[in-house]
């Protein structure tokens, strides 16, 4: 059942990608749709004016000769009757018209010596008749007209067009000038009518070739047009992950061109400020670093003598001279303190230089967290909670650097009791388990302008006492150090007052210690 739901699910996520690659938001569809679009107006357009000029003149041809050979029979055959011809005599005359070269149905009309109406029909008595002719035609054809200088006969021809059972046929009709007969032609125009239908298939097929045509069209130029910006778009990704030497090919001198030349420069720009600001970056590392080890030498022996003005404070005999000894307190403390700067400086160049690496251990987080707050005489100040057998696979010594600084913090600025938990994430049988530490202090909190500053290098929470006596550098480590271990430090004001820090550790490091080796390899090789 799972390998089905993830067979659907493979196929539902493909056919979204072809989807989302045929979205109407795609240059290239839309210049496919707007080339066919203007292609079918075109087409349509061009076909249509085409077929109704070519059906005009078709059906006009064949109505013209058909009405031609008609008026010419009737003047010829049916002009030569009798005033009232009997009805064999009709159905001769009619026959001989219909002999014509058109191949046309004759229907005439007259009355017999007897006033009977008598019919003579091409076809037979099943042929053309006249139910067959429209009573309009029927009415204009038998009407007389008045005699007038514009209009020399009492008589017209009259035609029109009619359809039955899905063909064309032409009916007209006309009567005998100075005779009794009335005749009626009915012409089939089914040939026509499939010549058209052949003509309408041939311009409708040439429309669809001109679409497919302009859709090739459309795509051509499409490539044409998409292929620069797609290259463009690559490399803007290169750029964006960091390939600054990421340069286009330029070829042309078209917009595409300049946008190409605009980018490289735009490319060659951002690369050499880049280069800038990371050889600035190493020479201020580096200043730090030789500034640290420089400070090293000097500072060693200065230690030296504060511990023996030390010893003499503490000594009982009362050899240091009492108007002496609140400077010379201040100058061990003030050593203690630039000692403890020049560490720090040290450990934070270690980690801008990416020369950091965990030495692993596995530790009973309980034990390693009360020998960190009892080598540091906290422990009257320090509720743990904590139980023994949690164990995990860290580097001790940043462990505990992680912690002196947190509850050392909490006990500076929150005050005491400061209350450390340890607790496992919710896997805490699977391998992804998550150690998960809080420090929580009582003191009035961290203000909301603060929080996001918290673990910034040498920042200071009030401008107005920029003397503390910590280095400002104490959280930022410990933040670096949990970040070597693959984890996380967060603050945040807790609802019950102060503020509490949250460290989230990996159970286990031992991955990241390999891909460090892995890393490290590489680049000695590549070198």
């Amino acid at each position: 059942m799972t390998e089905a739901q993830g067979g659907v699910r493979g196929w539902a996520a493909a056919r979204k990608g072809h989807l989302s690659r045929l979205r109407f938001t795609s240059l290239r569809l839309r210049l496919v749709v707007v080339f066919g679009l203007v292609a079918l107006t075109a087409a349509v357009s061009a076909s249509g004016i085409a077929y109704w000029l070519n059906r005009e003149a078709v059906l006009t041809r064949t109505q013209d000769a058909v009405l031609g050979d008609f008026r010419q029979a009737m003047q010829t055959r049916a002009g030569t009757l009798p005033a009232h011809p009997s009805q064999d005599e009709l159905q001769h005359t009619a026959g001989q018209m219909a002999n014509s070269s058109q191949r046309f149905s004759v229907l005439l009309v007259a009355q017999d010596p007897a006033g009977k109406t008598v019919y003579g029909s091409s076809g037979g008595l099943d042929g053309f008749s006249l139910q067959d002719v429209p009573k309009s035609l029927r009415t204009a054809v038998n009407k007389q007209q008045d005699i007038t200088s514009g209009n020399k006969y009492a008589y017209h021809l009259y035609w029109q067009r009619v359809v039955d059972h899905g063909t064309p046929y032409l009916v007209a009709g006309t009567r005998v000038i100075d005779g009794a007969a009335t005749g009626y032609m009915l012409k089939s125009l089914e040939p026509e009518a499939k010549d058209l239908n052949s003509l309408a298939w041939s311009l409708g097929i040439a429309t669809g070739l001109a679409l497919v045509g302009s859709a090739l069209l459309a795509q051509a130029a499409a490539s044409t047009v998409l292929k620069p910006v797609q290259r463009l778009g690559v490399a803007a990704r290169r750029l964006g992950e960091g390939k600054l030497d990421t340069r286009l090919r330029v070829s042309g001198t078209d917009e595409l061109a300049d946008l190409s030349r605009t980018f490289n420069d735009a490319a060659e720009a951002l690369e050499k400020r880049v280069e800038d600001m990371a050889a600035r970056d190493e020479a201020s590392r580096r200043f730090v670093a030789d500034m640290s080890h420089e400070l090293r030498t000097p500072l060693t022996a200065i230690t030296a003598v504060t511990e023996i003005l030390e010893e003499e404070l503490e000594a009982e005999s009362g050899s240091m001279d009492p108007m002496i000894e609140p400077a010379v307190r201040l100058v061990v403390s003030e050593t203690r303190r630039l000692n403890d700067l020049v560490e720090n400086l040290m450990e934070v160049t270690r980690f801008d230089a990416g020369t950091a690496r965990l030495v692993l251990d596995d530790v009973d987080l309980a034990d390693q967290i009360t020998a960190c707050i009892d080598a540091r005489a906290w422990l009257d100040a320090v509720d743990l909670d904590a139980e023994r057998g949690i164990h995990a696979r860290v580097d001790p010594r940043r462990l505990d650097v992680i912690l002196a600084n947190l509850i050392g913090n909490a006990l500076k600025h929150g005050g005491s009791p400061v209350r450390v938990s340890v607790r496992l994430s919710d896997a805490e049988s699977g391998e992804g388990a998550e150690i998960v530490i809080a420090v929580r202090d009582h003191g009035p909190g961290i203000p909301e302008d603060v929080l996001p500053h918290v673990f910034d290098r040498f920042y200071k929470a009030s401008a107005s006492r920029p003397r503390s006596e910590g280095s400002g550098l104490g959280l930022s480590i410990a933040l670096e150090n949990a970040h070597i271990h693959g984890g996380e430090i967060t603050a945040a004001n807790s609802p019950d007052g102060g503020a509490v820090f949250t460290l989230r550790l990996p159970r286990d490091a031992s991955a990241l210690t390999e891909e460090s080796e892995k890393d490290t390899g590489k680049n000695g090789n590549a070198s």
